[in-house]
């Protein structure tokens, strides 16, 4: 415990990109645009699915949840980042980076788990749709949410105390820009070699059997959209799951690359910008991919953009 409370006391210091000071300068303009951007489609796609009776579907359920998911997420990460890429204050407190990794790997887990049960939702609408409905009654979908929430805590849980346990003789240098795990690892003064291949064993099961689960639905969904003898039913088909496809591609294809090989085959810079990219630019691009090709959503949005203007030219003319 000794050895320990010495970061309990002083907190960590998270390298980032302080080697490359004019790269800091750049990189804070462009998390800031996209945290904005993530902030602004996330929270819009959320409103026009809620306020937007045709949007009350387990579809766009499960896109709300997904939403709310990435605005967390960020905002566990980017408030943090942005105040170190600002100053020459690189540090965090004990209390903070503890809390950022816990969250940071529950949400984390939580997108592996809810992309699956996307594929799932589209699997059912495409494969069964005279039975979608009753399938994917709400109360299947709650409970279906609550499981993805419940489970990925429970990896967060067990692998950040796991991790946490490691003694760090007074190491408290994170060459990262926010406390993730295996930044975490790397700094504890014993043999890891056990924790790591534990980490490594759970984030296949985590990572890689919802992937499997997506791959599969999407071998049925594909055999059932070529029997489709409509061009017009072929093509929405082909619209509504191309864009969770594209999300998983870029979600899992990152993941799987920076975090599912043994050994580390990434550059430490390398590293750095993927993690960057799939915890900030992908958030950001979840609605943009979500919204061009689906009408039922860009319709919600023009509608609640139209709500908008009214409300705002009507407290105009009152106070004229």
């Amino acid at each position: 415990m000794g050895q320990n409370n010495y970061t309990s006391l002083h907190g960590f210091i998270l390298r980032g990109f302080s080697d490359h000071p004019k790269l800091e300068m750049v990189l804070s303009g462009v998390v800031t645009l996209f945290y904005f951007i993530t902030w602004v489609g996330n929270t819009a796609i959320i409103l026009a699915s809620l306020l937007d009776a045709r949007l009350h579907t387990p579809m766009y359920f499960f896109l709300r949840n997904l939403s709310y998911l990435d605005l967390c997420f960020t905002t566990s990460i980017i408030p943090q980042m942005l105040v170190n890429l600002w100053g020459p204050d690189k540090t965090i407190s004990y209390v903070g980076c503890v809390t950022q990794l816990y969250i940071y790997m529950w949400l984390g887990s939580a997108e592996c788990l809810l992309l699956a049960v996307m594929s799932y939702d589209r699997f059912t609408a495409i494969c069964k749709p005279l039975h979608y409905l009753v399938i994917m009654n709400p109360r299947l979908c709650l409970k279906m949410i609550i499981t993805v929430w419940s489970i990925s805590l429970a990896v967060s849980v067990l692998l950040c105390t796991l991790t946490l346990n490691l003694p760090r003789c007074g190491n408290n240098l994170l060459d990262h820009f926010l406390c993730e795990l295996p930044a975490m690892v790397k700094i504890a003064c014993i043999d890891t070699t056990s924790v790591e291949m534990s980490v490594f064993a759970l984030g296949i099961v985590i990572v890689l059997t919802p992937l499997g689960l997506i791959l599969i639905s999407y071998g049925y969904i594909a055999k059932a959209v070529l029997r489709i003898k409509s061009k017009e039913g072929r093509q929405k088909a082909i619209n509504t799951c191309g864009s969770h496809l594209t999300v998983v591609s870029i979600f899992y294809g990152t993941i799987i690359y920076l975090y599912l090989q043994p050994g580390n085959s990434a550059s430490k810079d390398q590293g750095k910008f993927l993690t960057l990219f799939y915890t900030i630019i992908t958030p950001s691009l979840n609605p943009l991919v979500y919204t061009l090709r689906n009408k039922d959503m860009k319709n919600a949005l023009r509608k609640l953009v139209r709500a908008d203007h009214e409300s705002t030219k009507s407290k105009r003319n009152q106070k004229s």
